[in-house]
């Protein structure tokens, strides 16, 4: 016999949702079966699988070791992984959510089955901590909230518990969560600015081209920092939230971003790879800024948070002759 005490991971779901993560190889059929047969309980009763699950429950699965054994199947967790998620950057804590800032070089999300991800380096950060163990992570899996691209620092959201991850997912849905980022493009800007377009994605090839019309619509905004004759520094508001959004939509304006393979300009990236050994996007997720919260993650309700940028970025702002706005550029790192 397995005993399940629901957590608030577990709570709010239906009770066949949640056995068919813990026994995720089992046909429905086998559920139904043995809720329909008491092998499967509810706080002691008979159930059908539909009912509401809140903290505290239990659920008594009155099955051998092998076929529990069979039908769950939990992967493992590499060993190596969860020394290597001693290295994360923490900005912040708390009982619901993570705040990291991510290196170039890492993927918020397996592109692959072999590749390690943020996700994989958050687990292992928990499961070095014994805030989560093997077997609750097939009632519940921590997981990232928001995406950066690969070769995009900065800060990344991780949900550590089911409250927290539905809480941070609702409000990236409803944008209200401010997400602001550095960068470093081509030409001199002197004056904010709102721009607006629409979005065309090209699957084969992992692109995206901006268009006046037809396309998914978005909307960025940036106010520049520092500038001179050949580059500017800018603070960029991210209202929508699309794939390559701002390297595409600023490389649409005139403006393509420093280091930027995809979209960059080629003669522009290659005096900076020179100097600097810069070989990617400047592009850098610098800051959150949360609305109101009441409930789950009220811990970081109206509180800003920021992630300072790598050693590269930081050695281009502070070694660039700006012409206006020197002071503003290095006050980015405090």
């Amino acid at each position: 016999m397995k005993e399940i005490i629901v957590t608030k991971n577990e709570a709010g779901q239906r009770l066949d949702k949640l056995l068919k993560k813990y026994l995720s190889n089992a046909p429905n059929s086998f559920f139904y079966k043995m809720l329909r047969k008491k092998n499967i309980v509810l706080n002691g009763k008979k159930a059908d699988g539909r009912e509401i699950l809140t903290q505290g429950d239990s659920i008594k699965l009155f099955l051998s070791d092998d076929t529990i054994g069979k039908f769950s199947l939990a992967k493992q967790q590499p060993a190596d992984l969860v020394s290597d998620g001693a290295g994360l950057v923490i900005v912040y804590e708390d009982e619901d959510i993570l705040l990291i800032n991510k290196p170039s070089g890492i993927l918020s999300q397996k592109a692959r089955s072999k590749d390690r991800s943020m996700v994989e380096y958050v687990i292992a950060y928990l499961l070095g901590r014994n805030e989560i163990t093997e077997e609750g992570l097939r009632l519940f899996k921590p997981s990232v909230c928001n995406r950066l691209d690969r070769n995009t620092s900065g800060l990344i959201i991780a949900g550590k518990s089911l409250p927290g991850s539905q809480t941070m997912s609702e409000l990236l849905k409803n944008r209200t969560l401010q997400k602001y980022y550095l960068c470093a493009v081509k030409g001199k800007i002197t004056e904010p600015k709102r721009i607006q377009g629409f979005l065309k994605k090209d699957e084969a090839n992992n692109t995206v081209t901006v268009r006046s019309q037809g396309g998914v619509p978005i909307e960025t905004e940036y106010l520049p920092l520092a500038w001179n004759d050949e580059m500017t520094l800018l603070k960029v508001h991210l209202i929508t939230g699309k794939t390559h959004q701002i390297r595409a939509h600023l490389a649409s304006e005139g403006h393509p971003l420093l280091g930027d393979p995809k979209y960059g300009n080629p003669s522009f990236n290659a005096v900076y790879k020179r100097r600097y050994q810069i070989s990617h996007q400047m592009l850098h997720a610098y800051q959150i800024v949360f609305p109101p919260l009441q409930g789950a993650c009220r811990a970081v309700s109206e509180k800003t948070f920021t992630a300072e940028v790598p050693d590269i970025f930081w050695r281009l702002i502070k070694e660039t002759v700006w012409e206006h706005g020197t002071q503003e550029a290095l006050e980015v790192q405090h």
